[in-house]
């Protein structure tokens, strides 16, 4: 056996000096002897060891390279993470690492590959816990009674001032900082093209009118100024796309946007259903630019918009006294001064801005509530709307 490992390792030579040269091999001050056999064996070895862990090395990089490491169990603990808009499985499995939910980026993107539906994670904060699976944490996110968010609902003809009570109600912002941050309403994105008039009356800087009614989700970390600059985009996204500044400008016969936009809101305060927002806008018209007497609206509402602005409490117009009405230091009596208020006396919604901007044609100048479902009977003629009155009283409204 050694002597074939001797071979194995000795240089080729000529037949005649093969046996001369081997038992000098043997010899023990000779230079091919043992010693290089040994050391011929330890670098094949080392030889064989390298390429051993050459091996080994490799295929821990490609596990490496390749594995994607993840947590076994449901996670422990909570933490809130923010998805936001347009980011990938790879952002947000970025996000979740840096917050200790899952192991690795490659496993959460692994858990979306194998999901469908994590094309639809929506933007927003999330509720999960820290050292979850990856599939797991997906599906949370998936979840949405896991997004934590401040939702409310803004129904329309809310005034500013009960606006900030929903919001501060769902979101613990204080009122104050609300009515802080509303006293610019062109900082707050409202265009300031809109605050003109063409009646010649002063024009008061509000933001009433411009905080669009709908339901909203606030992030947890939203302030007061966020949320109303949210609510005027909303404002400005929805008359935009009605075309409503550009439209009343064309049609209302030079009336402006500013006073188009306080018409939608006297008529969605006035109109008990839908269907009578544009009737409403059309008597309000009628009465302020057409042959009404003093051209004064004589709506209630108006001057229940001062008491409340003014922090006082608010009556049915059956209550109201006389005086009341035609209070000359109420700017906002629209009994006591001719035109349009100062500024809209809420927020109304979309519908009743299309009625104010394209209101069905009428010589209506009176209009009663004359059922509890709140359908308007209208006419030009008072003493056909004192008869409508008597059918109010009959139905219970009046």
């Amino acid at each position: 056996m050694i002597d074939e490992l001797e071979l194995a390792f000795e240089e080729p030579r000529p037949r005649g000096e093969r046996g001369r040269h081997r038992r000098g091999a043997r010899g023990r001050n000779g230079k091919g002897g043992r010693g290089s056999t040994i050391t011929a064996l330890v670098m094949a070895l080392v030889l064989l060891g390298g390429l051993g862990a050459g091996a080994w090395y490799g295929f821990d990089w490609l596990q490496a390279r390749f594995s994607a490491p993840d947590y076994a169990g449901g996670g422990t603990g909570e933490v809130t993470i923010e998805v936001k808009a347009g980011q990938s499985a790879t952002d947000i499995g970025h996000t979740l690492v840096a917050a200790g939910v899952v192991k690795s980026v490659k496993a959460f993107i692994r858990a979306a590959e194998a999901n469908s539906r994590s094309q639809n994670i929506q933007p927003g904060f999330y509720k999960l816990r820290k050292e979850m699976k990856a599939e797991t944490a997906l599906q949370l996110l998936l979840d949405l009674r896991n997004k934590v968010a401040n939702r409310v609902t803004i129904p329309e003809g809310r005034t500013a001032k009960q606006t900030y009570e929903l919001l501060s109600k769902a979101t613990d912002i204080p009122v104050k900082e609300f009515e802080e941050a509303a006293k610019d309403p062109i900082a707050l994105g409202v265009p300031e093209f809109w605050f003109q008039r063409t009646d010649g009356k002063k024009v008061t800087k509000s933001i009433e009118g411009f905080l669009f009614p709908d339901t909203y989700e606030f992030d947890p970390n939203a302030t007061a100024e966020g949320i109303l600059r949210t609510m005027v985009q909303g404002f400005v996204n929805v008359t935009g796309e009605i075309d409503f500044a550009d439209r009343v400008a064309r049609e209302r016969g030079g009336i402006s946007p500013y006073e188009a936009l306080i018409v939608a809101s006297l008529a969605q305060a006035e109109a008990g259903i839908a269907e009578d927002l544009g009737k409403v806008a059309r008597v309000a018209y009628n009465r302020v630019y057409g042959d009404f007497p003093c051209n004064c609206l004589q709506f209630d509402v108006t001057v229940n918009y001062y008491w409340e602005l003014t922090g006082k409490k608010t009556k049915a117009s059956k209550d109201m006294r006389r005086e009341e009405l035609y209070d000359e230091k109420n700017p906002y009596s629209s009994h006591a001064h001719s035109g349009l208020p100062p500024t809209p006396i809420n927020n109304p919604g979309k519908q009743a801005m299309e009625g104010a901007m394209d209101p069905p044609k009428g010589n209506w100048l009176y209009f009663v509530a004359i059922d509890k479902s709140g359908r308007s009977a209208f006419t030009h003629d008072y003493n056909e709307h004192l008869r409508n009155m008597e059918i109010a009283k009959r139905n219970g409204v009046l």
